[in-house]
């Protein structure tokens, strides 16, 4: 009789013992010492997970269906029922090729009589092999989730990561790989290259993706631009976890290439549209500024260039207006805002400075002699609560008294304690960093005047929060202390001389 041989393990059962080679030899020896031949062997190390497609049992399927009759195939011989079947439905569709090609199921372990006992056997076989797969599964999951909840991935990390033989932390940072990940968020996030220039830029730098393919692709790299992975979180079936590993990006960084990734940040591509990318956004509806460079002939055969500034949303809502802005007026206008931080009188700019630089050290006067009370107060209220239990423990204090005075006493020194939590210490250096960023604004102007693009960028930065464009106007939300300079100074002069 004509046979063929059908062997499969899981990964899962691979580790544990149950070898192709062992399914293999004791099917061989069944076939030969019963007298089978066997016309073909089916081998297989495949998932039991749910949804998982078998491949080579169709194949399987397919071709015994084929070739039964050709081949004079009578069996598929395995070595238990749950080898071959995972569930019901491989049963059924097994039983139904025995109904239509003769094809029966022959096992080195398991035996099934004829008749309805045997068929009952069989089915009861295949229910417990749904059963093992089914339970094993939920089993798996459970184990998985929990892994998670703990704050750990399931399977193999991430690139950037390395698994490690460690049970209280299985994984960290790679030395090599993880200075690629921060490379790449740093340098994307900058809002002015396409994948192809990050890719060229980390070849040159000798960043490795990995030995088979040194180059990172544009996959790879949308893949570790949008894995939460490297922001300390983990993602599993649609709900965030956070993780226990150390962290390789920050949020703001991640969330800064999302931006981009999204069409919310539109990329500059050169470095004449500088003020493109992100940097300024659209007043009316929130989308980055875009610069575009417009060519024209001239009749006499030169060339003219403009570059515009214009908003980045091509689905612009009604009654949006048009916002297009000239480089130049850009520049113009920007330069303006500054020059409003500027206090032109320079002996005014003087009394600012020994003002701030009085101010820090009567701060710290007053901040030492705020400190020196709470701390006389604690140690008063400490004292009293000594005192009140050592009157409670000599027999002087009832008990009823002593609650309801610790608890009163308890309370004020909590409260004290956090004063003393609030009151910050002003440092030696903190009156210069003052007077420094004081300079600093009042030279802005100048600065942005005779820098180059990517240096009046870190200006904007360094000096805004928001820089919106509209149709008519710009304008920049100042950070702290800038926005103070901005709204102005208000002085009362009394002689005209004195300030």
């Amino acid at each position: 009789m004509n046979v063929i041989v059908w062997a499969r393990v899981s990964s899962r059962e691979q580790r544990e013992g149950y070898s192709l080679d062992a399914q293999l030899r004791a099917a061989r020896d069944r076939a030969q010492n019963t007298g089978w031949t066997v016309v073909r062997e089916f081998v297989v190390a495949e998932s039991a997970k749910r949804g998982a497609e078998r491949l080579v049992f169709n194949e399987m399927f397919k071709w015994v269906k084929a070739n039964a009759k050709r081949e004079n195939i009578k069996a598929i011989l395995s070595h238990k029922l749950d080898r071959v079947c995972r569930n019901m439905r491989d049963a059924v569709r097994l039983q139904e090729l025995e109904d239509s090609c003769g094809v029966q199921l022959a096992f080195v372990d398991n035996q099934f009589g004829p008749g309805a006992a045997g068929a009952l056997s069989f089915n009861v076989m295949a229910a417990v092999a749904q059963y093992y797969s089914d339970n094993l599964r939920s089993e798996v999951l459970k184990g998985m989730d929990e892994k998670v909840r703990q704050g750990w991935p399931t399977g193999g990390a991430p690139y950037g990561y390395m698994n490690v033989d460690d049970r209280e932390c299985p994984v960290i940072p790679h030395p090599e790989k993880s200075k690629a990940v921060i490379r790449i968020f740093e340098v994307y996030a900058r809002g002015n290259v396409t994948f192809k220039e990050l890719a060229d830029l980390l070849a040159r730098e000798g960043y490795i993706y990995q030995p088979s393919q040194p180059r990172f692709h544009r996959t790879a790299l949308s893949y570790i631009l949008n894995n939460r992975f490297y922001v300390g979180e983990i993602v599993r079936r649609g709900q965030t976890y956070p993780g226990k590993f150390q962290a390789l990006i920050s949020r703001e960084l991640f969330q800064t290439c999302q931006d981009i990734l999204s069409g919310k940040n539109r990329r500059g591509r050169s470095a004449d549209t500088s003020l493109a990318g992100g940097i300024l956004r659209c007043a009316h509806c929130g989308f980055a500024i875009t610069g575009e460079r417009i060519r024209r002939k001239l009749a006499n055969g030169a060339i003219n260039e403009h570059i515009y500034y214009r908003c980045g949303n091509n689905h612009k809502p009604a009654g949006h207006p048009k916002v297009r802005w000239r480089h130049e007026d850009v520049d113009a206008a920007i330069l303006r805002d500054l020059q409003t931080l500027q206090i032109k009188r320079a002996d005014i700019r003087q009394v600012v400075r020994s003002t701030l630089n009085a101010s820090c050290d009567n701060l710290n006067d007053h901040q030492n002699r705020q400190r020196t009370t709470l701390a006389r107060r604690q140690s008063e209220l400490q004292g009293m609560l000594d005192r009140l239990l050592n009157a409670y423990l000599g027999g002087t204090v009832d008990e009823g008294t002593l609650q309801k005075k610790s608890e009163e006493l308890k309370r004020e020194l909590s409260l004290v304690n956090e004063a003393l939590e609030r009151v910050t210490k002003v440092g030696p250096g903190d009156s210069a960093t003052a007077v420094a960023v004081f300079d600093f604004s009042q030279e802005v102007a100048e600065y942005w005047q005779r820098s180059t693009w990517p240096a009046r960028r870190e200006i904007l930065v360094s000096v805004s929060l928001n820089r919106a464009l509209s149709d008519v106007s710009l304008c920049l939300t100042k950070r702290k202390p800038f926005d103070l300079l901005a709204e102005g100074l208000l002085f009362g002069e009394s002689r005209g001389d004195k300030i």
